[in-house]
């Protein structure tokens, strides 16, 4: 008799063991399905998600040196390369440009104004005609000019002309110079001319800003800081030189890169 209610006793433990065990099985389910839900609705109302970052250094990237660069219409000084870092006085007014021309590329390059309210820019796609006898003090009447422009610029150009600037940014503009064409992505510039950023993304004077510039097929595009921000399709002529533009103030440059496409 003993026996037997014994084992009874051992089967009814077995039991609630075996109960306690699903409850805290259906408790860690309701947990999971709890935390699970937390991070959806986190990643929705603010995370950031990751994003790509084009920093020229994958297969058939190439750095573009010293080598890779000859003086259009700027003073022998104008222009300076030391420990990776190429430095533009500004002074006077021009541009220097690639050995060889490009039609579709990538480009990254780094830049930083080291005055407030500073002038600089690359320009895409610059004829052969556009650059032949440039004058001193001129830049190029051809090409896609991708804007470099310190936000001091258009505080100075208000308290100079007492207008605000309504017909540029200091964010990343994209546009076509002298006789090249392009049609801008918008937003555009009120007289249409000029692609505007989507984003304000550059930083000020003093810090390095990264341009990555894709330009395939006549159209050009730009990522300032890691988003793309503006550019311009149907461009015309879409092959033509790389520039640096010196205008006015002092400005460095670094991490040039490029990659030729197809």
């Amino acid at each position: 008799m003993r026996g037997w209610r014994t084992e009874i006793f051992g089967l009814r433990n077995e039991m609630r063991a075996r109960m306690r065990t699903r409850e805290s099985g259906k408790v860690a389910i309701l947990l999971l399905l709890l935390l699970t839900a937390a991070g959806i609705a986190g990643t929705q109302q603010g995370s950031t998600p990751p994003r790509a970052y084009i920093d020229g250094t994958g297969p058939a990237w190439h750095s573009l040196g010293e080598a890779d660069f000859t003086n259009v219409n700027c003073d022998p000084d104008t222009w300076s390369w030391k420990d990776g870092i190429i430095s533009c006085t500004g002074q006077p007014i021009g541009v220097m440009r690639t050995v060889k021309q490009y039609v579709n590329f990538e480009l990254v390059a780094e830049w930083r104004h080291l005055r407030s309210g500073g002038n600089s820019g690359i320009f895409a796609w610059a004829s052969e005609a556009a650059l032949s006898g440039l004058e001193r003090g001129k830049l190029p009447p051809g090409g896609i000019e991708i804007q470099i422009l310190d936000h001091g610029f258009a505080e100075q150009y208000e308290k100079r002309t007492g207008k605000k600037g309504d017909f540029f940014t200091t964010n990343g503009d994209v546009f076509a110079v002298g006789t090249s064409k392009m049609k801008p992505f918008p937003p555009t510039s009120p007289n249409g001319s000029r692609s505007f950023p989507r984003k304000n993304l550059s930083r000020g004077a003093g810090e390095w800003n990264h341009y990555y510039v894709r330009a395939i097929n006549g159209e050009i595009r730009l990522w300032v800081n890691g988003e793309e921000v503006s550019g311009g399709s149907d461009c015309d002529p879409r092959s033509g030189y790389l520039c640096l533009e010196s205008e006015g103030a002092p400005v460095e440059f670094r991490n040039i890169r490029i990659r030729e496409v197809p």
